[in-house]
């Protein structure tokens, strides 16, 4: 080496052979010409020739001089790059160049040559690739680790190779550039920060669309040189993330973009990273938690990633983010869980808790969100999703808002069509999400007519898709209607008969278009746009659609009669498609994308189309039935026992025939019908025999070969046929057949003279017969009618008990166990009223004599003749049917009219009945009567006795009827106003005087002043006056306290001389008013109108009397507390409600109303000085208070009796007949000692006789004590329908039961108890005190004696306020539940 030295000192420059010098002085082609000689005499060369090193050395030195460098040509600086390359490689591995700055120099130079890598077209790309391929291999540029701007080359190289990396290089230029690039970081001793940020910046998402080959090149440099680069990785997110440096990279704000990125690199890249990312979780600034929980949900999510199970402190610290107070980070998280579920379905159990939680989230769209997620999730495999989660959706169907509501349903409907009619995922998954079908169907219940028009469109397109093939749309249908559950089955049946009744409608609409226009039109047309309106969403801006649509019916013939043809009972399912779009294309136009109006038409269209049923359907609806008869049907293979499908298949055609009954009328379809009949099924039969009495009103005279075939087996199960069928069978030939009189006189003879009571099976089907005859045709057979009630019915039947019934404790048993003997007395009851009701006038006063022998049968507890041979279950199916039977006759106003009082309480009574089947059945007819408005009002009352039920259930029942019925009369009288004059029999505010009758006139109300009994009546009344008050619609609230005030100017009506009555009747009203000021703000408001009181229950007013005189009527109430005392005012306004706050305007307005108005009352009240009075005690004492109470108690007798009523009345005569001026601690001790024995409440077994054995005595008859249901078999009576609208198309439906919706109001307003010897305070004040301040009072001048009392007794009533109070403090007032239990 030393020798080469001295060469390249001499300076003298030696070329190849046939090379002459290189210099400024030749050409450019000459150049170029001689520097490939020399480039491919220095490709040849090899490390090993020594001599030609030496040789070519001052060659190498002068090729590298700025002349060369720096020449303009780039074929010149090409050619000079290659050989430069060929040196470093020759001369390796130390360089003939010492110098650091020609180093530097010489590798820009060839940094910059490399970009003619970029042009893969060129002519010179090969010389290029040459010049990569060489550096690469030689690692040349490991040289520049010593220089001190090493840095700054290296950066320029790796920018110029990501700049020219593109689509058109192949896989070598690739790899050499991954080959050069990552010795320098493999082989250098750092990476700096910029050289960093040269690589990375091609994995930031906008580089990265921009170039994909440079995020490529980054990517497999990193994957590379993974171990060797991650410190420097994880020293940039060190200061970036834990130290807030941001200004150490232009890459900062995109630091969680490359987080991801490296990731999904190589996760080992971030092995010392993640710890920081669980730091920043916890981060306090709301935006950077958003960032980082978005950045986790990517990496957690993708489909390969294992950071969750690697990583499980970062995965729980993820979670918990799922409860973050920033609502976009909840969102974030709920959105992320769908591609969670998906791609790791090991994690959806870690995830079902926090979107169980979320799924409740107060903001609509994270509630929304975990919907779609969820369901997203489910369509793409149902196994990725647990029952938990689908439960979550399901929940979400019932959501306070609308659009989380639509989702939830879509997204049911969407898995249920995919899973179960279209069987992706087979047999199991199917069964798994069975019970979408019933849920999507119960939803109809819901008064949102946008749910309920939702689950149409869900029916039609998803549960049973109206575009299949008629067999197969028919098949779904059929296997759909048998697997439902009850509710949705009358769901389903009501959506039909909703949709029906706004087709009739629109028909009605399109037949007054076509009338000749009068006075009245425009009246009876907006009339029916209203009606139509209501069924439809938003009427308030619908109303103006439907209007406009009115209009276009007038105007353009076309659409209306393609509306008349959809509307055609005829129409079939085809045509309908036809009509719809005709329709819809008329009314719609391209330059309005959006029209709200042609949106409105096509719901409207949606609801009446018939889209699935039509002549065609019912055939192949029959045809499916008749395979199932003849056992070639798929019932097994659809999960459903042929005798179920068959059951199912006609009930499901009995309903079609009330919607749709020209679609039945074929040949075909009646002799299947007549197949039927015949079958031994007896629901079958009975189905058969509804849907010809349905369709058959043209079978006489259009298939008069099915007619005397179907008369013939009428009139056979007319006389020996199943009771049901036989009543069926008679309203057939009622409905079917010209000559009905002589076809019924063929069956009435020979049934009238059979009837023998030897053989009780044999009379029960003739008995039900002549039952529906009498109604059918009372006067073609008047005369033995008559004969028929009194001689038979009553004197042999009913008035003689033949057989002894079973004893047993069983207070029901199932139907088959029922005895003949009951059976047919039952249907003796039914007969009689049947005739009443056909009669329909009391000329003979059969309905007094009726309406007498069906309250002997209740106050006789249902043993009739009192011999004691009935046995439990007998008597109970006989007050069930007395009581059914007095409904029913009280449904027609001549009989109504002539229900006595107490009559009307016994009829009441049975809905706290001891046997809890007889409840129920009683309060379903009840509801049903009323429900169609034949009932009069007074008999909604009946449900305040139902407060009190031991089942929860029943409760709910009730309260959900009261709710129905209500809601039911003010839509009635917004939708008829003409009808205002009958008010009182409509208005649901009006039922307050008859509750206030029941309650005043119940036998549990025995003591007026007892504490446990005024706490039931408020109990009852609330019951009631809680949904009446709900909304205070024209001032009602106003309306109910002027009602009371009248009341209280008045008498009872059925007793108006009986002072305790009358007593009674103003504590009921002092508790409803109590009531009425506590629970509302608006109640002293002027009352909209004059309420006017039913004058069979109340007298007329009393006149009022001088303000210094004290009217008799007063006497009683001087015992029950008519006073004005400190301690009655805030006890009072304490209760005001149990969601108000002790400091809430509403309670302070109240106790200043009191004492604005205290000393203006003129009272008589003697009472108890402080000393003779125990203080009330703090805490709550009532359950040991209680239990002293009721220790040495006599046994109670039975509920209600009528002799221990009338003991009890005459015992509290005598009682109040003392001078009103008593002393009240001698007037409680009487009280306590000669009261009749504590009555329990209804429907519960009392507190003291839990533990005994006690047997209640046995009375005449008045209310019998409630019961529990027994555990055995707990079966409904299958009570039969009486007339021709009790079918199934016209019921009433029950509401199921839906989490949250039927919370039972608590029974008791009271915050605080007092022990036993202070109940009488609580009596006078809670009851009395608050109302006496706001109501004309009949008291005369307040005595001076009771004025002083009032002011001593101070302090006890401040010590029993700060109690109160301090209680009232105790209890949260976002409860809604804050009443005292009865058990306490």
């Amino acid at each position: 080496m030393a020798h080469s030295k001295n060469r390249a000192t001499d300076g003298k420059i030696t070329y190849p052979p046939g090379v002459k010098e290189i210099s400024d002085k030749i050409s450019k082609e000459e150049m170029v010409r001689r520097l490939k000689m020399v480039v491919k005499t220095f490709m040849d060369m090899d490390q090993d020739s020594e001599e030609e090193k030496e040789l070519y050395l001052n060659l190498a030195l002068h090729l590298a001089s700025d002349f060369f460098l720096k020449h303009p040509d780039k074929d010149v600086r090409l050619l000079v790059a290659c050989c430069l390359a060929d040196i470093f490689r020759i001369y390796a591995p130390e360089a003939p160049y010492t110098s650091p700055d020609k180093l530097k120099d010489i590798f820009m130079f060839i940094t910059r040559q490399l970009k003619g890598l970029e042009d893969t077209k060129s002519a010179q790309f090969n010389r290029y690739f040459y010049l990569l391929e060489n550096i690469a291999w030689v690692k040349s540029y490991n040289i520049c680790f010593e220089l001190e701007d090493s840095n700054e080359i290296f950066t320029q190289l790796y920018r110029t190779l990501f700049q020219v990396i593109n689509n058109g290089h192949n896989q070598k230029v690739h790899m050499h550039m991954v080959d050069l690039m990552s010795s320098i970081v493999c082989e250098g001793d750092s990476v700096s920060q910029e050289l960093l940020d040269t690589v990375l910046v091609n994995l930031v998402p906008a580089h990265k669309n921009l170039n994909k080959q440079a995020y490529d090149l980054a990517k497999a440099l990193l994957k590379r040189t993974a171990q060797a680069i991650e410190p420097y990785i994880t020293n940039f997110f060190n200061q970036v993330l834990m130290l807030g440096k941001t200004s150490v990279s232009d890459l900062s704000e995109h630091v969680f973009d490359l987080i991801l990125e490296l990731y999904n690199i190589d996760s080992h890249l971030l092995l010392s990273v993640l710890p920081q990312l669980e730091f920043k979780l916890k981060s306090n600034d709301n935006d950077e938690r958003l960032q980082v929980v978005k950045l986790l949900a990517k990496m957690f999510g993708a489909k390969d990633s294992e950071l969750a199970s690697q990583n499980k402190p970062l995965w729980q610290c993820y979670l918990g983010r799922f409860n973050d107070i920033h609502v976009p980070v909840r969102l974030e998280c709920v959105k992320f869980a769908s591609h969670c579920l998906m791609n790791h379905p090991d994690l959806a159990k870690d995830l079902t808790e926090y979107l169980k939680v979320r799924s409740h989230d107060p903001e609509e769209a994270i509630r929304h969100d975990v919907i779609v997620s969820i369901v997203t999730a489910s369509k793409k495999d149902l196994s990725l999703v647990n029952d938990h989660l689908l439960n979550f959706v399901r929940e979400r169907t019932l959501d306070k808002r609308w659009r989380v509501r639509k989702e939830a349903m879509m997204g049911l409907a969407q898995i249920y069509k995919k899973y179960a009619l279209q069987a992706e995922a087979g047999k199991e998954a199917a069964k798994q999400i069975s019970w979408i079908k019933d849920k999507l169907l119960h939803i109809y219940y819901q008064n949102s007519i946008d749910d309920r028009l939702l689950v149409e469109r869900i029916f039609a397109q998803y549960l049973v898709p109206h575009n299949l093939e008629t067999t197969e749309r028919m098949k779904c249908l059929y296997y759909l209607y048998a697997t439902l559950d009850g509710n949705a089955v009358k769901a389903l049946n009501e959506m039909w008969k909703c949709q029906n009744m706004l087709r009739h409608h629109v028909k009605d609409l399109l037949d007054l278009i076509k009338q000749p226009k009068s006075d009245s039109y425009n009246k009876t047309v907006f009339s029916k746009v209203m009606v139509i309106t209501r069924n439809l969403p938003d009427p308030g801006k619908t109303q103006d659609f439907v209007k406009k649509l009115a209009q276009v019916l007038e105007e353009d013939e076309k659409i209306r009669k393609q509306l008349e043809t959809l509307v055609s009972p005829s129409c079939s399912c085809k045509q309908a498609e036809v009509c719809v779009k005709e329709v819809t294309k008329k009314l719609g136009s391209p330059k309005q994308p959006s029209n709200p109006f042609l949106e409105m038409v096509k719901f409207l269209l949606e609801r009446i189309a018939p889209v699935h049923i039509d002549t065609e359907s019912i055939s192949a609806l029959i045809k499916q039935v008749n395979k199932s008869i003849e056992g070639t049907a798929d019932d097994e293979d659809e999960g459903v026992p042929t005798e179920q499908a068959i059951r199912a298949g006609l009930e499901l055609l009995k309903v079609l025939s009330f919607t749709h009954p020209v679609s039945f009328h074929s040949a075909e379809t009646f002799e299947s019908l007549l197949g039927c009949l015949k079958m031994d099924d007896e629901k079958v039969a009975e189905a058969a025999l509804q849907i010809f009495k349905n369709t058959g009103n043209k079978l006489e005279e259009s298939f008069p070969h099915i007619k005397s075939v179907l008369l013939t087996v009428l009139q056979h199960k007319a006389k020996k046929g199943p009771p049901r069928q036989a009543k069926y069978a008679i309203h057939c030939i009622h409905a079917m057949f010209s000559n009905r009189d002589t076809h019924f006189a063929q069956i009435f003879e020979p049934l009238h003279k059979s009837l023998d009571t030897d053989n009780m099976e044999q009379l029960i089907t003739p008995l039900t017969t002549l039952g529906h005859l009498a109604m059918l045709a009372p006067e073609q057979f008047a005369a033995p009618l008559k004969s028929l009630v009194a001689n038979f019915i009553v004197k042999d039947l009913l008035m003689n008990d033949r057989i002894p019934g079973k004893k047993t404790t069983k207070l029901w048993v199932p139907d088959d166990e029922v005895s003949p003997e009951t059976l047919a007395k039952i249907q003796g009851l039914k007969l009689m009223v049947r005739w009443l009701l056909g009669v329909k006038n009391n000329q003979s006063k059969s309905g007094n004599s009726t309406l007498r022998m069906l309250t002997a049968i209740l106050s006789s507890d249902g043993d009739l003749t009192e011999q004691g041979k009935m046995g439990k279950p007998d008597m109970s199916r006989l007050r069930l049917a007395a009581g059914c039977a007095i409904l029913r006759l009280a449904q027609e106003p001549c009989y109504h009219e002539i229900i006595t009082l107490e009559q009307y309480q016994l009829c009441a009574l049975v809905i706290n009945d001891e046997c809890y089947q007889v409840r129920q059945a009683f309060a379903q007819k009840l509801h049903k009567g009323l429900c169609r408005l034949r009932l009069p009002l007074e008999y909604l009352a009946v449900f305040t006795l139902c407060a009190k039920d031991p089942v929860k259930e029943r409760r709910a029942h009730a309260r959900q009827c009261l709710v129905k019925n209500i809601n039911l009369r003010r839509e009635y009288l917004k939708q008829h106003a003409a009808v205002s004059e009958k008010l009182i029999s409509l208005l649901p505010e009006y039922v307050v005087p008859y509750a206030i009758h029941l309650l005043v006139h119940d036998p549990d109300y025995v003591k007026v002043q007892d504490i446990e009994q005024l706490k039931d009546i408020k109990e009852a009344l609330w019951f009631v006056l809680e949904i009446l008050m709900a909304k205070n619609e024209n001032n009602s609230h106003a309306f109910i306290r002027k009602m009371v005030e009248n009341i209280k100017q008045t008498k009872d009506g059925q007793c108006p001389d009986d002072p305790k009555i009358n007593e009674k009747l103003y504590t009921v009203c002092d508790v409803a008013m109590n009531i009425v000021i506590s629970k509302s703000t608006t109640y002293s408001l002027e009352s909209p109108k004059d309420p006017v009181l039913p004058a069979r229950y109340f007298t007329q007013p009393d006149k009022p009397k001088a303000a210094n005189v004290l009217g008799a009527v007063n006497k009683p109430l001087s015992a029950t507390g008519k006073m004005q005392t400190k301690l009655s005012r805030m006890e009072t306004i304490s209760n005001a409600s149990s969601n108000s706050n002790p400091s809430s305007p509403g309670r302070s307005k109240g106790r200043l109303d009191s004492a604005d108005v205290d000393h203006s009352e003129n009272e008589d009240i003697s009472m108890k000085s402080p000393s003779e009075t125990e203080k009330p005690s703090r805490g709550r004492k009532r359950g040991a208070a209680a239990n002293q109470d009721e220790k040495g108690q006599e046994s109670k007798p039975k509920r209600g009796r009528k002799k221990a009523a009338n003991t009890s009345t005459d015992d509290a005569e005598d009682q109040w007949g003392e001078d009103s001026s008593m002393a009240e601690a001698s007037m409680e001790t009487e009280d306590e000692q000669n009261s009749p024995p504590k009555k329990g409440r209804r429907g519960r077994p009392p507190k003291s006789a839990a533990s005994k054995d006690e047997t209640p005595s046995k009375g005449r008859r008045g209310r019998r004590k409630t019961a529990p249901p027994v555990d055995e078999e707990n079966e409904e009576e299958q009570e039969e329908e009486e007339d021709d609208e009790d079918d199934a198309g016209s019921e009433n439906m029950e509401q199921p039961g839906k989490p949250g919706t039927q919370t039972h109001v608590a029974k008791s307003f009271l915050t605080f108890s007092l022990d036993a010897s202070s109940s009488l305070y609580m009596c006078l004040g809670l009851f009395h005190g608050f109302y006496l301040t706001h109501t004309i009072c009949f008291s005369g001048g307040r005595s001076r004696a009771a004025a002083n009392q009032e002011e001593e007794s101070e302090e006890d009533m401040d010590t029993a306020q700060q109690s109160e109070e301090e209680e009232d403090e105790s209890i949260d007032s976002s409860t809604k539940v804050s009443f005292l239990s009865p058990q306490n």
